[in-house]
């Protein structure tokens, strides 16, 4: 009985894979020859992960639910903040916990008027603990320092007011406020945060006598009134930061209310535990 050539196929392809093992273990590789060489078997484990579902005659569920997975857990504990209740920053106080936390604008500055009073924040962040703490008390008012570091500054600068910001803060057991946050900022882009790259700066906390020849900040551009910013030259003009800021705002989602928001958390949920996700990812590239 002739042999499947498809088997033969995969035979050849295992002595390949042998042979290349044999000469991992007797040549010294560079380390940009290694690097290459890791990614290529990444690349071939991907490949032969396809081929192993699509001859296997036992169909895959559309999704394995792991619990475990950080994208998972990053999208929970900011649905978990979402749920929360908004209080006004102007206000806030004090309490223990760090964690995650998001800031909303009220007011009636136009440039923000696609985001103002909707679910959509303008700030996202994290207060990470020091050491590993179990409960709340033991990480500290970390969370409320940071979120009242922003009230000291936002109080500080002009075209905004601070009796117009409300924000959310949950605390949260200490090691998963890093995924929480990377989840916020992909899912609501917003305007103020470092990672969306068009008016960042509020997190700054001054320039040191030695590093005054730093450019200001958008923020600092579009919002001066914080001191030790003043004398920095501007990157950019104000009418460059505002065409960017509308520009955003022509493509973001905004959120108006708290269905909107689940809406989109389910719909992450449902896409990060599909099994076919890579497969649907490598269409689209």
């Amino acid at each position: 009985m002739p042999r499947d050539p498809s088997i033969e196929k995969a035979a050849q392809l295992l002595a390949g894979i042998e042979r290349l093992l044999e000469s991992t273990r007797t040549g010294e590789l560079t380390a940009p020859a290694r690097k290459k060489l890791v990614a290529s078997i990444d690349s071939m484990r991907d490949r032969l992960d396809r081929l192993t579902r699509k001859i296997d005659p036992n169909e895959l569920p559309d999704a394995f639910f792991d619990p475990a997975e950080p994208t998972l857990i990053g999208n929970f504990v900011a649905l978990a903040l979402v749920a929360q209740d908004r209080r006004s920053l102007a206000s806030l106080g004090r309490f223990y916990g760090s964690g995650v936390y998001a800031i909303y604008y009220n007011g009636g500055n136009p440039l923000y008027a696609p985001i103002s009073g909707t679910e959509t924040p303008i700030y996202v962040g994290k207060a990470d603990p020091k050491g590993n703490p179990k409960t709340a008390i033991d990480q500290g008012t970390k969370l409320a320092d940071r979120l009242n570091e922003h009230r000291r500054n936002i109080d500080k600068v002009n075209g905004v007011d601070i009796a117009d910001f409300d924000c959310r803060a949950l605390a949260v057991q200490t090691g998963y406020q890093a995924a929480a946050e990377s989840h916020l900022i992909r899912m609501f882009r917003p305007i103020w945060n470092n990672e969306t790259g068009i008016l960042y700066g509020l997190g700054k906390h001054g320039d040191s006598a030695t590093t005054r020849a730093n450019n200001k900040s958008p923020f600092d551009t579009l919002h001066p009134g914080r001191r030790w910013a003043d004398a920095s030259p501007e990157a950019q003009s104000v009418p460059e930061i505002v065409d960017k800021v509308r520009e955003h705002f022509d493509s973001a989602i905004v959120f108006d209310d708290q269905s909107a928001v689940l809406r989109a958390f389910v719909a992450n949920i449902r896409r990060e535990d599909r099994l076919d996700r890579d497969d649907e990812a490598a269409k689209r590239t």
